[in-house]
Order: C-alpha cells, then sequence, then structure tokens
C-alpha cells in the first residue's frame, strides 16, 4: 500500500499540547511507585498505564489516519484533553481502589474520540465510522464497570481494550481478505509514516524529561549537599542523556525506514509503535520513579533494583543492538547486556543509592558507545541486519 500523500508531515502544536496532558497523567503513575516503593505498585501502574496508553493511541491513530489542522481537528484534541487530565488526577484514587472516576474519565475519552473519527474522517468514511462506533461501544463498557468490583472491572477493562484493537487497528473491509503483511486495498487505512515517527519520537523525548524532572526535583528537596548527592544529581542527569541517546541510534531512525519500506502497511506500523512502545514507554516512568527515589536521603531497598530492572526492560523495548550484524554473538551480547543491567542493583548492598545509579549511568554509556560503534546504518541503504519488510 502506497503511503497517504501528507497532509500533517510533521505534528502539529496541538498534538504536542494534548502530549503534555497526556505525561501529566503518566506522571501521576510514577507518583504512585514513588509513594509506594514495591513491585505491587509497579504492576498496577502498568494497568493503569496501559488504558491511559490506549486512550493515547486512540487520537494518535486519529490524527494520522484523519487529521488535518484544522479548527475541528484542534477542537476534537483539545476536548479530549479534559477527561485526560481527570483522569490523572483519579489515578491515585484509582491506585487505591476507588475506580469509579478513572474510568469515567475514560469514558469521556472514548466519548470525544466516538464523534472525533466520523466527523475528521474525509477519505475513507466507513472506517471512520466504524471505529466511531466501536467507540461508542467502548464508552458503554467503561460505563457499566463503574457498578462492577474488582476483579470484573479489570476483565471488563481487557475486554473493552481488546475490542477496541479489534476495529482501530486490525480492522479491514467486509469481503476482502488480507493476509499478515499485505497491504490493505484503497487508502482507508493510509498512515502516514513520516508523522508517526515523529509523534512516537518527540513522546519519547518528553517521556526522558520525566526522568530529568524526577532527579532534578528529588535533588532539589535534599537538605545535604554532599558528594552523594552531586554524583547522585550529575548521574541521573547522565543517564537520561544516555536513554535518549541509545534510542535514537537504535529504533527511532530503524522503525522510520522500516515503515517507510512497508509502504505504510498499516498493520505493521501499529506493530511497531502502538504494541512496540508500550515496555520503553512504561520502563521510562519506572526509572523516573526510581531514581527520584533513589536520591532521597534514605532510600528503599527496591529504588535501585527499578532503576536497573526499568533500564534492562527499556533496552529490551528499543531493542538495542539490533541495527549490528547478525550472529550468535550479537544474541549472546544481548543476553549478557540485559543480565549485568539487572545485576547492577546488587551493588545496593555495599553501595549507597546516589552510588548504584552512577554506576547504572556509567552502564548506559558504555551501552550507548557499543551501539553506536557497531551500528552500520546507511542512511542512503537502510539499516544493516534489518531486512526490509514486503509490502
Amino acid at each position: 500500500m502506497d503511503i497517504q500523500p501528507s497532509r500533517h508531515g510533521h505534528v502539529s502544536w496541538v498534538e504536542l499540547y494534548f502530549d503534555l496532558v497526556f505525561v501529566f497523567a503518566v506522571g501521576q503513575l510514577a507518583h504512585l511507585i514513588v509513594v509506594h516503593p514495591g513491585w505491587p505498585a509497579v504492576l498496577l501502574a502498568l494497568g493503569l498505564f496501559a488504558t491511559l496508553w490506549w486512550t493515547w493511541i486512540g487520537f494518535v491513530v486519529l490524527y494520522n489516519r484523519h487529521g488535518e489542522d484544522r479548527a475541528t481537528e484542534r477542537l476534537f484534541m483539545l476536548a479530549g484533553t479534559v477527561p485526560c487530565a481527570i483522569a490523572a488526577v483519579e489515578a491515585r484514587a484509582a491506585a487505591e481502589g476507588d475506580l469509579a472516576g478513572f474510568a469515567l474519565a475514560l469514558a469521556g475519552t472514548r466519548l470525544v474520540l466516538a464523534v472525533a473519527y466520523p466527523v475528521s474522517a474525509r477519505s475513507g468514511l466507513g472506517v471512520g465510522r466504524r471505529a466511531g462506533f466501536g467507540y461508542a461501544v467502548s464508552t458503554v463498557l467503561f460505563l457499566v464497570s463503574v457498578a462492577l468490583s474488582t476483579p470484573w472491572i479489570y476483565l471488563l477493562w481487557i475486554v473493552t481494550l481488546a475490542q477496541e484493537a479489534s476495529f482501530l487497528l486490525l480492522a479491514a473491509r467486509p469481503g476482502r481478505r488480507r493476509r499478515w503483511g499485505q497491504a490493505l486495498p484503497g487508502h482507508e487505512f493510509a498512515v502516514n509514516a513520516r508523522h508517526l515517527s515523529e509523534r512516537f519520537n518527540l513522546f519519547m523525548i518528553i517521556m526522558m524529561g520525566e526522568v530529568v524532572i524526577s532527579v532534578s526535583s528529588t535533588a532539589a528537596d535534599v537538605s545535604t549537599r554532599n558528594k552523594e548527592y552531586w554524583l547522585g544529581l550529575v548521574a541521573g542527569l547522565v543517564l537520561a542523556g544516555a536513554l535518549w541517546w541509545i534510542y535514537f541510534d537504535s529504533a527511532a531512525y530503524i522503525n522510520e525506514y522500516m515503515l517507510d519500506a512497508s509502504g505504510g502497511n498499516a498493520t505493521l506500523a501499529y506493530g511497531i509503535y502502538a504494541g512496540g512502545y508500550l515496555l520503553p514507554t512504561f520502563a521510562l516512568l519506572v526509572i523516573s520513579a526510581g531514581c527520584g527515589l533513589s536520591l532521597q536521603e534514605q532510600p528503599p531497598p527496591t529504588a535501585v533494583w527499578l532503576v536497573t530492572v526499568g533500564l534492562a526492560a527499556y533496552l529490551v523495548g528499543v531493542r538495542s543492538f539490533v541495527a549490528g550484524r547478525r550472529g550468535r554473538r550479537i544474541h549472546l551480547l544481548r543476553v549478557v547486556v540485559i543480565a549485568l543491567t539487572v545485576s547492577i542493583a546488587l551493588l545496593d548492598r555495599v553501595l549507597i543509592g546516589p552510588v548504584a545509579v552512577a554506576a547504572a549511568a556509567v552502564w548506559a554509556v558504555i551501552v550507548a558507545a557499543t551501539i553506536t560503534r557497531r551500528s552500520t546504518v546507511d542512511r542512503s541503504t537502510g539499516p544493516a541486519g534489518v531486512t526490509e519488510p514486503s509490502r
């Protein structure tokens, strides 16, 4: 399938504004982990994050598929920020078991999307109508979930998100067969590769900013300005920079290249971005919480584990070393890197939190340097080791 002619090759200003509001919600989940620094809180934050993430994906697909920089589209995006902000405020209550406000806010986002998809669709009206109907169903399901208790409310949310995926990402025209990797007929599912990659790249930068904010705000609250304080502050900022380097040297260009080479295949696009970015984005949330906890005057035992496990998940999510040569040695290297990343947390038994964070930062710099050294990306021929997908 050919890529749809660019109506909005770059991310619009209203999308960036929407993303800032959404990141506020993500920050509330990081705060949840800081307040309850344990793995149960991490799992709970992951569940809430997944529902918020899928909400964000709905608005990303809306603008990528149908959006233009017109007053109507701007109003829909701005309208979506209201229930998203309410969901952010209600995230803390949801973590304590009061899910009603959070569910109502999610229903509000679906109501906006239910109207926005058919109204915004100029070409591909059938796809827009199906998406609008699907989001109308989601609105009802989230409203119904308010009356349920756990675990039934979570099960209904899972069903709701699954049915959204079925019509939003995987739907096909009635009467037409489609195999994996095969382009959909017509332009109804056209993907603007340039816009999609730029939107996710900018969002990743905003999420990396959460690490910087967590480190800086925690450091500002520390009363004792000793050498451990300065080491932790510098280490956290270096770690954030290394995360940026790793992402843009191992994932950003490669993902855009694969999508471009596929001719804008919708299934591949949403597999790479909608599904593939869930893990590394949540990993940044965990890292930011772990860094903030590690720089406290009396960090909890799990603080460094949050940093290292988050860093390991991030390396897996951005597919580090994917641009290098293939072979058993590369696969072994990946396994060793992930194992060593997690094992850095063992330093917490002999080193205080800031020093362990410094060790994680040094390790992230080494990984970034190794990726850069092994990368054989040629911008004219594509990244080495990456097979061009079939159209």
